[in-house]
């Protein structure tokens, strides 16, 4: 990320909490090197949405209920969840996660009330 932004953070401060340092390091590797919960922790914090959920989406398409460190399901959450902003920013992204959570058989309950959301989301998006 901080060679496609073109913005290096500093080292984290001293005594920042893990989640801090965690996304400090990740955010140095390689896009394409970045793993399911390199891409959820991103993305849940906001960082490179333009660049990362495209990345995400590709993901996804291979496995929508992929997990990365917390619950099955746990990236798709994350990027279902991101505001009108995020999306409007990833038009193709947003149209290709549409297809993907559309044509799932059996959406876990708990992640049914986000899909309903998003879809509503890329419905309006489509309109614009």
């Amino acid at each position: 990320m901080e060679e496609i932004e073109g913005d290096r953070w500093p080292d984290p401060p001293a005594g920042a909490t893990r989640l801090t340092a965690t996304v400090h390091a990740v955010r140095r590797r390689p896009v394409s090197a970045l793993g399911p919960e390199d891409l959820r922790l991103l993305i849940q914090q906001n960082i490179g949405l333009p660049h990362l959920l495209p990345r995400a989406v590709d993901v996804l398409r291979a496995d929508p209920l992929v997990e990365g460190d917390l619950y099955e399901g746990d990236l798709l959450s994350t990027v279902l969840t991101r505001d009108h902003a995020a999306w409007a920013g990833a038009p193709q992204a947003a149209r290709a996660l549409r297809l993907i959570v559309a044509a799932m058989d059996d959406v876990p309950p708990d992640l049914q009330g986000e899909v309903d959301d998003f879809l509503a989301l890329s419905a309006r998006l489509a309109r614009l």
